[in-house]
């Protein structure tokens, strides 16, 4: 038997007709007649010396060659389509394919992506805001950002600034309730989406780090970040701000963060892409963008006291 591979167009109407398991909707998805795919399928079989299906009256059925070759060719057109979709990105110094959860996208890469824009008109963005973690080969990703601890097996990683949080409000509600005391009868807005890490970075760990045993009783509470900040700017309540979203509301005067006590996530964000395509012109161009967009949050970062969450004394019993 001979090992020399057949022809491809046959091995693709072979793969069509075992996963549709019909000949017809085959033949549809490759825009060929049903005749010319049973002619590729016959090829394919001659080539191989077996039938791969039983032809019943109204359907098609895997012969155990059949059944053995299958898989293989599945899988085989997935990284070879997978390849090719790879290879056409590399040439395509024209754009940039980034995903991005919603909040970083709403708070953080919108506000300033008009500078990127200005200097890089060359570059089109194309942006997927999505909690998903996208696959880099399959959803054809060039850079990811992400929130977390890690770990970032097989990319390149460069992360942003430390990530903490501290109360954040309107310079009206700032006037209302300027000692850290006074909380406890503030409207306190809460955010829920950090609950994933192991150390709770919460409304009572932020007042047992400032030395107040307190757990709120009620608040508003969100899911996504930057929906409890926008309820923040339009003065509902307070909330415990993270630096990265929160630093544009603050820059242009919508927020304010009065306390000098912030807490140490241990997580940060991360700028992701597949390792050796850092250095792709597009790609190292916004890598660097992004990177020094950060660096200009320390003034932020500078006027608070950070407190790592691992150093916060335990809750009393």
């Amino acid at each position: 038997m001979p090992d020399r591979l057949p022809p491809l167009t046959a091995l693709r109407a072979f793969d069509a007709a075992a996963r549709h398991m019909s000949f017809q909707q085959a033949a549809a998805e490759l825009n060929v007649t049903p005749a010319a795919l049973s002619f590729q399928i016959k090829s394919l079989e001659e080539h191989l010396g077996a039938p791969l299906f039983h032809r019943l009256n109204r359907a098609v059925e895997l012969t155990e060659a059949g059944r053995a070759l299958a898989p293989g060719a599945k899988d085989g057109f997935e990284i070879l389509g997978a390849a090719w979709r790879s290879a056409r990105r590399i040439q395509d110094s024209g754009s940039v394919v980034i995903t991005a959860g919603p909040a970083f996208t709403a708070k953080w890469l919108a506000p300033r992506l008009f500078e990127f824009a200005r200097d890089h008109p060359d570059i089109e963005l194309r942006f997927s805001a999505s909690l998903t973690l996208k696959d880099f080969e399959r959803d054809e990703i060039d850079v990811a950002i992400r929130f977390g601890l890690g770990p970032d097996t097989g990319l390149h990683a460069a992360p942003l600034d430390d990530e903490w949080v501290t109360p954040v409000m309107t310079p009206d509600l700032a006037k209302q309730y300027p000692t850290i005391e006074s909380l406890r009868d503030a409207p306190l807005i809460i955010d829920d989406s950090m609950d994933f890490l192991s150390l709770s970075t919460d409304w009572p760990t932020w007042f047992r780090a400032n030395g107040v045993d307190f757990t709120p009783k009620q608040g508003i509470h969100f899911s996504q970040p930057d929906h409890a900040i926008n309820a923040a700017v339009s003065g509902a309540g307070i909330t415990l701000g993270r630096n990265t979203l929160v630093h544009h509301d603050i820059i242009t005067g919508r927020l304010v963060a009065p306390y000098r006590l912030a807490l140490g996530t241990q997580a940060r964000f991360r700028i992701l892409c597949q390792e050796g395509s850092q250095n792709r012109p597009n790609i190292k161009a916004l890598r660097e963008w992004i990177l020094r967009q950060a660096s200009e949050m320390e003034d932020l970062t500078q006027h608070h006291d950070i407190m790592d969450v691992s150093e916060v004394p335990s809750p009393k019993r």
